[in-house]
């Protein structure tokens, strides 16, 4: 496989129409499929023509090329741990037409273990020299917390190691599942260990094991939005400036929490008026994409409103959710509509199955 690469699109299209990219990549395909099973100048009869069709899509697609066999050359996209691009990667993919002579695959596949050998450095990773052990959290019990156990772990290489492991999972369970079902991870080396080590060939089953498990026990949660209740809180950012949130206080204190693991963030950057605070102009656009947002995004459909935080130049806007792919879109669309009119308007989904986010409003 090549190198990975990242595309950035000057003019994303909200629209997101994979037609006219697919017609071009079928009146090159025989042409692209020649320079990959050559290996020769990838970069640039292949890759970099490959970029600038993306870019004009959408920025931050990723992909990965190579020979899947002697007839067939893949293309693997990917979000690169970016959980709001996974459903635009899936959708590209979606989209593609049969092409002879090529495969195209949404996410990095799990590869088998025992073709997994990751080398950075002076490091290996693979199965002889990795374990694991869960960790339990009586307040959280949903939480998938795990530690990874190398067996030639160094401090001094901590940062490199890490990546080491993060790139063995990816291979080792698939760029979807390395994504989205772990919740917390830490590495260490054996002489930090404080339970029993597990092959890491048993990581799946435990895995799929509490997946499973998760899914019936939330399967469906729905907070009643009837039960909504703000309130407002006022503070003080380090440089005097004043911070104002508006809050769902009712929603922080629902005790089914877990089945809304997603947060949905949206950041808008103002031209700070008093005391960076914005206008009433701002103010009126603020509450008008709040507004948008709410329409989208609905309680009874998996999408609970938290609040949002205003002053010193920046409005955030956070909901929780039941899944990641339609708020993924949602907000995208959002931020298109209107990043001319702020300075930024920045959109982020992360996991927090517990709202730990939240805690400092409770």
């Amino acid at each position: 496989m090549r190198e990975i690469k990242s595309i950035f699109g000057k003019k994303p299209s909200p629209t997101l129409d994979y037609t006219a990219f697919w017609w071009w990549f079928n009146s090159k395909a025989t042409k692209f499929f020649k320079v990959v099973q050559e290996g020769s100048q990838i970069d640039q009869n292949f890759l970099d023509p490959l970029a600038a069709q993306l870019a004009l899509i959408k920025k931050d697609y990723y992909y990965v090329t190579g020979m899947y066999d002697e007839n067939t050359a893949e293309l693997v996209f990917t979000a690169e741990g970016n959980i709001a691009q996974i459903v635009f990667v899936e959708d590209l993919v979606a989209a593609a037409p049969r092409i002879e002579n090529w495969k195209f695959t949404a996410l990095k596949p799990a590869i088998r273990m025992e073709d997994i050998d990751i080398h950075m450095g002076d490091y290996r990773f693979n199965q002889d020299n990795l374990n694991f052990y869960a960790n339990e959290h009586a307040a959280y019990p949903d939480e998938v917390d795990l530690t990874l156990i190398y067996d030639d772990y160094s401090e001094q290489d901590s940062e490199t190691i890490r990546l080491g492991v993060y790139i063995y999972l990816d291979n080792y369970l698939g760029e979807l599942k390395a994504a989205t079902i772990i919740d917390q991870m830490q590495v260490i080396g054996p002489v930090q260990a404080e339970k029993e080590l597990i092959a890491i060939a048993r990581l799946k089953d435990y895995l799929n094991w509490r997946e499973k498990e998760f899914i019936e026990k939330y399967n469906e949660e729905r907070y009643d939005s009837k039960e909504d209740h703000y309130a407002t809180y006022e503070g003080q950012h380090a440089n005097g400036n004043p911070l104002i949130a508006l809050v769902n206080t009712a929603v922080l204190e629902w005790d089914s929490k877990a089945s809304h693991p997603w947060i949905a963030n949206i950041e808008l950057w103002y031209k700070e008026g008093n005391n960076g605070m914005p206008g009433n102009k701002t103010y009126e656009l603020v509450n008008q994409l709040e507004q948008d947002l709410m329409k989208e995004l609905q309680g009874e459909q998996g999408y609970l409103y938290i609040g949002r935080q205003i002053g010193n130049g920046v409005c955030r806007m956070n909901f929780a959710c039941c899944e990641f792919r339609t708020p993924s879109k949602v907000l995208y669309a959002i931020q298109n509509k209107y990043k001319s009119q702020f300075e930024e308007v920045n959109i982020d989904i992360y996991k927090d199955k517990y709202w730990q986010s939240f805690n400092h409003f409770r």
